[in-house]
């Protein structure tokens, strides 16, 4: 099968490799990835995990995590806010989250992505 990788930017996503993926999503977890895809501040967060800003100096998480904070701060919405978007995206497996003491780093699934893209061109 052959998948899509997008890019999110200035409200649309721009299509920018054409790869092969070997599975599929099941219907019930596309409905839950798609009801994820459906929220603007969700599909700002995806951007921000998957072209995070590199700090100089940044020694919180990985280079390719962002935590909790630094995304309430770059959206700009409250940390409960955060914390209830973040969940239907981690529930959806669009991100993974790693606890880490009172710290929660999150990270971009984009196989999860390439499958969607896969199921969505599917239809």
């Amino acid at each position: 099968m052959v998948g899509y990788c997008a890019q999110y930017s200035s409200n649309t996503f721009e299509v920018t490799e054409v790869v092969t993926v070997d599975s599929s999503l099941t219907k019930t977890r596309l409905d839950e990835v798609l009801k994820a895809l459906a929220s603007e501040p969700r599909r700002e967060i995806l951007h921000i995990l998957g072209n995070p800003a590199h700090e100089p100096g940044k020694t919180c998480c990985a280079p390719d995590e962002v935590c909790a904070c630094k995304l309430a701060e770059r959206v700009g919405l409250a940390p409960s806010t955060i914390s209830h978007h973040m969940s239907v995206l981690v529930e959806a497996g669009l991100v993974d989250a790693r606890p880490d003491g009172k710290w929660v780093y999150y990270s971009l699934r984009r196989d999860v992505l390439l499958e969607t893209a896969g199921s969505i061109a599917r239809i």
